[in-house]
């Protein structure tokens, strides 16, 4: 199952609860439905969250989500937020959610940077290494996925992903950035990689803030999409 077919399953399991909250639902006085509140609270935060992850909180998709089921037991509000879902569903299969991803991608990885420079400017120079290394390595795993370079391997019948430094080798290989890039990656590879397994001793806060600035340019110089 691919990523795609995993959006929508998820996407049809978030209207399989409207649906169900709408039949276990109860006519007021009024005789207008309201929806069963258990099962009306997992579509609603299902659907919140499922809208957050792809398009995030700015996106007309959450504004208009968030508006439909401010009165959530109705039946008529429950229907116009399972219409934003099926919208969705019909970017996921015309292969429109990719650009979305990349664009939330960029937000996270500059998030993650964020993250690190206050780490940086509070002395935690080895947490803030590991950071920057883990939003390098996967901005090397989505080039290549862009790129149609494998990111894993068969082994034993199970799928194994590859190192990093396979990644990278195999990206400048392509000609996806020169030799010179390469080595800087390289570089910043093995300082992770040394602050992950606990060498603080082997780089100093400086080197790490001239890993920031190496891996902000990157990201920059090689971007996904």
């Amino acid at each position: 199952m691919n990523y795609n077919q995993k959006l929508i399953l998820r996407a049809e399991y978030i209207i399989e609860q409207a649906r169900i909250s709408l039949i276990n639902g109860e006519r007021n006085e009024y005789g207008i439905l309201q929806a069963d509140s258990a099962k009306t609270r997992t579509f609603k935060s299902g659907g919140l969250s499922f809208i957050l992850d792809l398009y995030g909180k700015e996106h007309p998709y959450f504004k208009e989500f968030t508006a439909a089921l401010i009165n959530y037991r109705y039946e008529s509000n429950i229907n116009g937020g399972v219409e934003i879902i099926k919208n969705i569903i019909v970017e996921i299969e015309n292969g429109w959610i990719s650009t979305i991803k990349n664009i939330i991608s960029a937000e996270i990885f500059s998030d993650f940077l964020e993250m690190a420079e206050h780490l940086l400017a509070s002395d935690y120079k080895d947490a803030a290494a590991v950071m920057i290394g883990g939003v390098l390595e996967e901005h090397l795993r989505q080039l290549c996925i862009e790129n149609t370079i494998n990111v894993s391997y068969e082994k034993d019948g199970k799928s194994l992903p590859l190192k990093a430094d396979r990644l990278n080798s195999e990206l400048a290989k392509a000609g996806i950035y020169n030799k010179l890039d390469q080595k800087g990656v390289t570089t910043q590879l093995d300082l992770r990689n040394n602050a992950a397994h606990g060498n603080y001793g082997e780089y100093d806060k400086r080197q790490v803030e001239m890993m920031y600035d190496f891996v902000f340019n990157f990201l920059s110089k090689y971007q996904i999409g």
